[in-house]
């Protein structure tokens, strides 16, 4: 009975994770840029010995020499991953808004490090740095991007900054080669492992990109989870119940 326990547990435990990741995306339905999280499952296949061998038979009536393969699936979450889908655009017409449609990351300073992010809606600091919401400094051109005082801020669909119809600046606009290399690392920010080439996408100004999270279908995905985990518990005490009775039954005497 144990076999069915492990693979209740596991299937329990893979859906919990499930809801977690359901529960986070609507959490952040809001969210400016924000690229929703989903998962898949894939079935471990527990193989014996005879699993391996190739049972080649010269003659129909010849008889099997091994026994028929016996699989045992147990469910596991295969990966997690970042679903870059296109959000939709909203129009704010603030100068200083702008949003990427197509694939691509606006570059940003945190900590002396080189982060990532579709969130734009930015400001400008007290010295007229171009920052995010959180503070951190934009990149254009490799550093950060100092506006004049009382300037017109234009942003062309190149990501080319100028104040007052003079360049200062191209935003830093990149995106990655492999899209599995892209982590999430807090605040609305990624991180990039692997290679990054030049974004694809244009630069909209006076637009922000919303969260690509669909209320209604993330909270279909939360209540198949649950249930599957109310599924799977039932199918833990179920084979509870039963080793129970074994033990007992086995334990009296005729």
């Amino acid at each position: 009975m144990q076999t069915s326990i492990y693979s209740a547990l596991f299937g329990a435990m893979s859906n919990e994770h499930r809801v977690s990741i359901s529960a986070n995306n609507l959490a952040n339905v809001n969210t400016t840029g924000f690229k929703r999280d989903t998962c898949a499952f894939e079935d471990t296949f527990v193989k014996f010995a005879h699993d391996y061998v190739v049972d080649a038979k010269p003659f129909i009536r010849d008889k099997n020499m091994f026994p028929k393969p016996r699989l045992m699936a147990r469910p596991r979450l295969s990966e997690e991953v970042i679903d870059m889908a296109q959000g939709s655009l909203q129009k704010t017409d603030n100068s200083l808004d702008v949003a990427i449609r197509g694939d691509g990351f606006f570059k940003v300073q945190k900590d002396g490090g080189e982060f990532y992010t579709r969130n734009g809606v930015f400001t400008l600091s007290p010295e007229g740095n171009l920052i995010t919401e959180q503070g951190y400094p934009v990149l254009a051109a490799g550093g950060p991007v100092l506006i004049p005082p009382r300037a017109e801020v234009t942003i062309d669909e190149g990501g080319f900054i100028r104040a007052n119809d003079q360049e200062l600046a191209q935003l830093d606009y990149v995106q990655a080669v492999d899209p599995r290399t892209v982590k999430k690392e807090g605040e609305n920010l990624y991180s990039i492992e692997g290679e990054v080439v030049p974004g694809t996408g244009d630069i909209l100004q006076g637009y922000i990109e919303k969260s690509n999270v669909e209320v209604i279908n993330e909270m279909v995905a939360m209540i198949e989870s649950q249930r599957s985990f109310e599924m799977y518990q039932k199918m833990i005490t179920s084979t509870d119940d039963l080793d129970t009775k074994v033990i007992q039954k086995v334990g009296q005497t005729t």
